[in-house]
Parts: structure tokens; sequence; C-alpha cells
């Protein structure tokens, strides 16, 4: 079956659960009525239907590849970015100075959720462009700014974040590129980064690399790491790329999955480059970049878990045995629920994250960037992990089917499985949630959570849906206050599961508003609700444990 993007659904999310009116009557919203905003995604979703989701078998077959030092693409992959810069999608968020259409992420977000759906391979290049020009409107001098958004939002040009080195993954402030200024203000980088996604690209005039490296004068740790622009081509006064810089691919990386998306070992010998933000605050800077990739990845994680979603339920109506259709069996009925549900509960914290960070723009609103800051590590987990999820149950209900590559589900897994990995591992974002996102003392949190109850209260078509999740709100009111009376190391020892439990009542929450907007939606609510909701109390059991349950399984094994 082919993909189909689920416009409908995106509507409905957006009108009736997570409040996109309130961005459209914001300065985010940019002017935009219902029928806009409706003309926009129904675009979106042509381009992703018919011209890209076709190329996401033939990347998968035919990998990027170097030759003579020159990178090749999938076919097909250069017209198809070719097709999505022409129609705008690239600079969709970007500020119109910066040669962007000005839209709401609410907005962008379901656009990279189809294109994610129909190429993720592709869609990466996308993704990781438009997070850096959000990093350089943010963080850039004006001339720099000036000399390269224009060129990013139109696609002539793509960008790349360059974080990893070989002995610096999560840990960051381990890293040992260095960069020392030039006589002329610029900077030569020197140093190796891994896993840089779209390291180089031949159907662009240049790719910039936003690079993290040290000034000699950086003290350790992320305090001393400063930011820098590194074009492949010198930049000339007029924005014309010119000259090759002091940078190369060294080798492409051989994947599990996303063969079509070129995975590179980057060196950098003295490469020019331009500093971004001010000297040693170069993470800040590249947070700005990372916090538009999660939610970008979160969104590629529901976009691969929707094309998952379509291509099992048509399979499960066409397939017979024992006499029927195996979508009358009540086994695999569960598991088409279990992923009709996670599906619509990441769709909604994705959006409902989106909506946060609109509402959030300007600065002058801090309770809506708190919103958005406590979701975005939410959004992450529940959208990559359903992606992971669901495309495992897509397997399952194609049964031996879905292990030959021929019917083309295996890829939907081996290519989602890095979205859990990359922009922070999950473990990361619990961190983040229980760490970083309680330095208010829960204040964020406990707003969100009264949210969630009062709604529960509210409810009145269906009080039995609403009394579990008033039951789920305030234990996840508990399991808060006792999170944030931990020492850190029980903290990092009860971060995943707290997420967990919190994205699980959350979602319980947008399927009840769901239901009360459309009673039609009520049974998928139901299941949600009863079947699912309960896991919440299984992960907040983990919250009081601590880290010594954890270290005693290695007690003398020498590995602690």
């Amino acid at each position: 079956m082919a993909y189909q993007p689920p416009l409908a659904e995106y509507l409905f999310v957006l009108d009736h659960v997570v409040g996109f009116a309130a961005v459209r009557a914001s300065s985010a919203g940019a002017g935009l009525d219902a029928e806009t905003a409706a003309a926009i995604l129904t675009e979106a979703g042509r381009l992703a239907a018919e011209e890209i989701a076709p190329l996401n078998p033939v990347g998968d077959a035919n990998p990027a590849r170097m030759e003579a030092g020159r990178l090749h693409s999938s076919p097909g992959f250069a017209e198809g970015h070719r097709a999505i810069a022409a129609g705008g999608w690239i600079g969709m968020a970007a500020r119109p100075e910066s040669g962007g259409l000005g839209l709401p992420m609410a907005l962008a977000t379901p656009v990279n959720e189809m294109l994610s759906a129909a190429c993720l391979a592709l869609q990466l290049n996308i993704v990781l462009t438009q997070g850096q020009i959000e990093a350089l409107e943010h963080h850039a001098s004006p001339e720099l700014a000036a000399l390269v958004l224009p060129k990013l939002t139109s696609g002539l040009w793509s960008g790349t974040m360059n974080l990893t080195e070989p002995q610096a993954g999560s840990d960051v402030g381990a890293l040992t590129s260095r960069a020392e200024r030039n006589a002329d203000g610029t900077y030569a980088v020197t140093g190796q980064k891994i896993y840089i996604t779209w390291g180089d690209c031949e159907f662009v005039e240049n790719v910039c690399h936003l690079v993290l490296a040290r000034l000699p004068d950086g003290p350790a740790g992320t305090k001393g790491i400063s930011l820098f622009l590194v074009p492949k081509f010198l930049i000339d006064a007029d924005g014309r790329p010119g000259t090759r810089n002091r940078l190369s691919v060294v080798s492409l990386e051989h994947k599990m999955g996303l063969h079509g998306s070129p995975t590179a070992v980057m060196s950098y010998d003295g490469a020019t480059g331009w500093l971004v933000g001010e000297p040693h605050r170069g993470m800040a800077c590249m947070f700005t970049m990372m916090n538009n990739a999660r939610l970008g990845v979160a969104a590629q994680g529901v976009g691969v878990a929707e094309a998952a979603l379509q291509a099992a339920l048509a399979h499960a109506a066409n397939r017979h045995q024992g006499g029927r259709a195996i979508i009358a069996h009540p086994d695999v009925q569960r598991m088409l629920a279990t992923m009709q549900a996670e599906v619509f509960t990441a769709r909604a914290i994705v959006l409902a994250c989106a909506v946060a960070t609109d509402l959030a723009k300007g600065g002058d609103d801090p309770v809506w960037q708190a919103r958005a800051a406590l979701l975005t590590p939410i959004a992450k987990v529940f959208g990559t992990e359903t992606g992971c999820k669901v495309a495992d149950l897509c397997i399952q209900v194609h049964g031996g089917a879905g292990f030959i590559e021929a019917t083309g589900v295996a890829q939907y897994l081996r290519d989602v499985r890095i979205t859990a990995i990359y922009e922070g591992t999950n473990g990361i974002q619990g961190i983040d949630l229980s760490l970083r996102k309680m330095a208010d003392g829960g204040v964020a949190a406990m707003s969100q959570i009264d949210e969630i109850a009062f709604a529960a209260r509210a409810a009145k078509q269906f009080p039995a849906l609403a009394a579990p999740i008033q039951d789920a709100a305030e234990a996840l009111r508990v399991a808060t206050l006792a999170l944030l009376a931990l020492d850190t190391d029980d903290r990092l020892a009860a971060a995943s599961a707290y997420l967990a439990a919190f994205g699980t009542v959350l979602g319980a929450h947008f399927h009840l508003l769901a239901a009360e907007a459309d009673p039609a939606r009520a049974p998928l609510a139901a299941f949600a609700i009863m079947r699912l909701l309960p896991r919440h109390a299984a992960l907040l059991a983990e919250v009081e444990p601590g880290a010594a349950s954890l270290a005693a399984v290695f007690a003398g094994r020498g590995a602690l």
C-alpha cells in the first residue's frame, strides 16, 4: 500500500487536542487561517506521497557511496531534494528576513512528519539544514547570517551538525577538536568528527558544517567549547562558493539502515571557519539547533510509525488465515489497536510541543517557554520509541512476510531505530527531564499535571475514562515530588521510567480530549486508557528503588 498522508488527523489534533488556534491568533501564527493551514498541509502531503515516497526503497537498495573522493547520492535524491526546496519547505519555519516563509512549528512539524514517512533518509538532509538555520538566526553575526541564511533556506546549500568524536559521544566536553584565530578574523579548525549525517552532498552548491571545537584559552569541559561554521567551499564576499576548504570525508559508515543517508567521518585540517556566537559559548548555541532537531527527530519517529501502521492495516485487511482476514483475529486487533493508540499519543505530544514552541517565541512568556522545554525530551522519546515499536509490530502483523525484504516493511524498523539514539539518546532525554527540567523545583511539570487533572475533572461525556486519568495524574504528582527529593544518582536511575510514565499519562489525557471532541474516537481512547495507561503505575514504581539497586547488580564484577 502506498503511503497516504493523514491530513484529516493533523487538522483534528491541531484544532481539537493541542490548541493550535492560540498559535494562529499569536504573532507566531503568521496570520494563518484554518483554510490556509489546511491548504499548506495538503500540498506538502501531495509532494510527500507522489514525489518523495517512491524514493524510499530506491535509497535503501542503492546506498550513497564515495568514489574517488566524490559522493554519489542515491538515484532520484537530487530531484527529490530539488522538489522539496522548490516548494519552500526547507525554509518553511525560517524568518522571512532569512528567506523563509515564517510558518509556525505547529505546521512545519506535520510537514516534516510526512516527509519522514515518505523517505526518512532524504528528510534527514532537510531537518539538519532547518536546525542549522535556526541556530544561525539566533547566534550568527548579522554579516554571517546575511551571507549564509538565504542559501540555506532556498536549499542551494545544506547544513550539518558536528559534535561527536571517537572519544567524545554523549560526553561532548571530552572533544579534542581545536580552533585558532587567523589574522583575518576567521578561525583554523582542526580535528575529526564522526557520525556526521549528510556530511557531504553533491546536489547542493555548498555544505555548511557547524563544528564544535575548543579555542586555545577554552577551559576544560563543555563550558570551554566554541561553535564554528565551516563550509565545504570557502565563501567569497558576494556569498558564492569558491575554493575547496581544508576538510574532507574520510569514509562513509556501513549502517543497519538509512542507507540513502550518507553518514560521514569528517576530517578538518586547519579548515577555515567563522565563529558563531560568543567564544566558549558553543554548547549554548548548538543547543538551539539540537532542540530544533529533537522536535524534528520526534516527528521522524511518528512519520515512520504512520507509514508502518498504514502498511500493517492494509496487510491485515487483505491477508486471510483460518477462513477470514487476519484483521478479524483478536490478537491482530490488539496489535493494530496498540499501533493506532501509540501513534496518536506520540503525534499529539509532538504537536503539543510544537504549539508550545510557537507560543514561547518572542521570549516574553516564561510559562510557554517552560512548557516547550518540558515537552521536548518527552516528545523526542515518545516519537522515536513509537516509531521503533510500531515498525516492529508492523513486521509482526505481516508474519513471515515481514521478515522478507521484498515486502518493504523491514526497512521501517532498520531506518527508524537510530532515531532513539541520535540527537541525544533517549536515556539522555530522561536525564534532561529529571534533572535540568526539574531545576525550577518541578513548577513546569506540576503545571502540566494540573492541566491533565483539570481536563479529566471537566470531562462530562466519558466519566469512566476520565476517572483513571485523574488517578494517574495524582500518582504522577506524588512521584514527581518523590523524584525532586532524590539525590542526583537516584534521579538518574529513575529518569527513563519517570519520563515514560509522564508521557503515558499525557497520552491518555490527549486521548480523552479527542474523545470529548469526537465521540467516534471513544473506542480508541478507551483502549488507550484501559489497556495502556495502567503501565504508568509499573513505571512509577521504578522511581523509588534508587541507584543502589542498579549498582548492586554489578557489585564484585569490577565493572564499576
